[in-house]
């Protein structure tokens, strides 16, 4: 894992981590917000049912009140009866008459029991029923759990009813609601409560995304830009190290020329005086020691040739005094006079170059032709440079027999040389391209306006 992922991880972890903790808080506390919903509504709801139950009570015995001044009672018990029957509501919503002795008067839903005395009936618990839901009506009427037969399920089932005393005529006029709705109603609301959980987590997942998203990309971004300024900083640095080797190289140059050349000379002319007394006299003896002398001077010249030519290598003064044409062509003059390879150098009219650009062409061409010299055994050399107002364009090929560029670049200290060359260029923020093949190699550098003005 290299140290930008690790960044980038490291930034993340954190956030996934914090909303993740958050996620949890939110979940637990919107699940206690909905448990402690559902204890304050159910209550409420039991409330308004138990109210609901004595309200539709009351509303069927007022239907039935008018019916106390006919005449005819039985007449009127009869149509009380059949209002009743009329009267209901929902699927499972109705109401019951009994008399007080707990015989079924009206049952809508259930007409087999109509004229039975169900006093003694009792639930699985043991519990008397009807005999429970008389003596509420007769204190005053109220509401009871019981067990009833749900007549859409036939299912016996919990049921909260309201029962009341029909004085006139001496009944029990009840309804009521079974109380799985009630359980149905709770689970209405935490159903309700955990989609609305989901959702928040689904919102949370999204932010969560979205967010590590963003940090992934600033990451990226910032590592980036960190990034190139570091290679900025190291493109200068290498420029700057380039800079002082030059600067020591033009030093030793001039050392070499100033010093240690015009020292060298003076011996040389020491010698040649001696070995012409030496030849004026014309003994033998002298005459040996004349050879010697000649032989010193013929050293001496061969010292002072090798002293300009580190001293050129090092800094020729034809850069700094003609400018890189010149520089060009006395290189490849000499480079030809040694090495007996035709060269040509094919150059327009540069305007002046900052001395860093001059020295990086001058470098990296030096180095080519040392290249060629050892390794491409090529009969020819042709270096071109064109200079235009977008940019500069210099071109050194050879009709060598080439080489694997990157098998070259494989080898523990293969293609040092070639290495050197591309980073001069690329320091100065221009393009090494090279090419290798049978018909030989050519080495093409182009640099931009901005770096001809640097």
């Amino acid at each position: 894992m290299n140290l930008r992922l690790k960044v980038v991880l490291l930034a993340v972890a954190p956030l996934l981590l914090a909303i993740a903790a958050i996620a949890s808080v939110v979940r637990i506390e919107a699940r206690a917000l909905a448990d402690a919903e559902t204890r304050a509504v159910l209550p409420v709801l039991e409330s308004a049912r138990r109210a609901e139950l004595k309200h539709y009570v009351d509303l069927a015995m007022g239907s039935v009140e008018y019916l106390h001044a006919a005449a005819d009672q039985s007449a009127a018990r009869a149509q009380a009866l059949a209002i009743l029957q009329q009267l209901d509501y929902g699927e499972d919503g109705y109401f019951f008459v009994y008399d007080l002795h707990g015989r079924n008067l009206m049952h809508p839903r259930q007409p087999q029991l109509v004229g039975q005395n169900l006093w003694e009936l009792r639930d699985k618990a043991g519990e008397p029923t009807i005999q429970r839901l008389v003596a509420q009506a007769k204190a005053g009427g109220g509401h009871v759990e019981f067990m009833w037969n749900r007549p859409s399920t036939q299912r016996v089932e919990r049921k909260l009813g309201y029962v009341a005393v029909e004085p006139k005529w001496g009944w029990m006029i009840g309804t009521g609601i079974y109380l799985d709705d009630m359980e149905e109603a709770r689970l209405r609301i935490d159903k309700a409560a955990s989609n609305a959980i989901s959702d928040t987590m689904s919102i949370i997942v999204v932010i969560a995304g979205a967010a590590s998203l963003i940090v992934a990309i600033c990451g990226f971004a910032l590592n980036l830009s960190t990034q190139r300024s570091a290679e900025a900083r190291m493109r200068a640095l290498a420029h700057q190290i380039v800079l002082s080797q030059e600067t020591e190289r033009a030093r030793v140059a001039s050392e070499l020329h100033d010093g240690v050349s015009q020292l060298l000379v003076s011996v040389k002319f020491i010698f040649e005086s001696v070995q012409e007394r030496i030849n004026l006299l014309g003994d033998e003896g002298l005459q040996a020691l004349g050879e010697l002398t000649s032989k010193g001077v013929t050293r001496l010249n061969d010292v002072l040739r090798e002293v300009r030519r580190i001293s050129h290598d090092l800094r020729p003064t034809a850069l700094d005094d003609l400018g890189l044409n010149a520089a060009l062509a006395q290189m490849l003059t000499e480079f030809g006079q040694r090495t007996g390879l035709q060269v040509q150098l094919k150059a327009e009219d540069n305007p002046s170059l900052p001395g860093p650009v001059a020295t990086a062409l001058f470098r990296v061409v030096q180095e080519a032709l040392t290249n060629i010299e050892r390794h491409a055994h090529a009969s020819e050399v042709t270096i071109t440079l064109m200079s235009r107002p977008q940019a500069l364009r210099l071109t050194i090929a050879d009709n060598g027999r080439g080489f694997d560029v990157e098998a070259l670049a494989g080898l523990p200290r293969g293609g040092l040389g070639l290495t050197s060359m591309r980073e001069r260029i690329e320091t100065l923020g221009g393009m090494f391209v090279m090419r290798a093949g049978l018909q030989g190699t050519s080495i093409e550098i182009v640099l931009p306006r901005s770096a001809l003005r640097s």
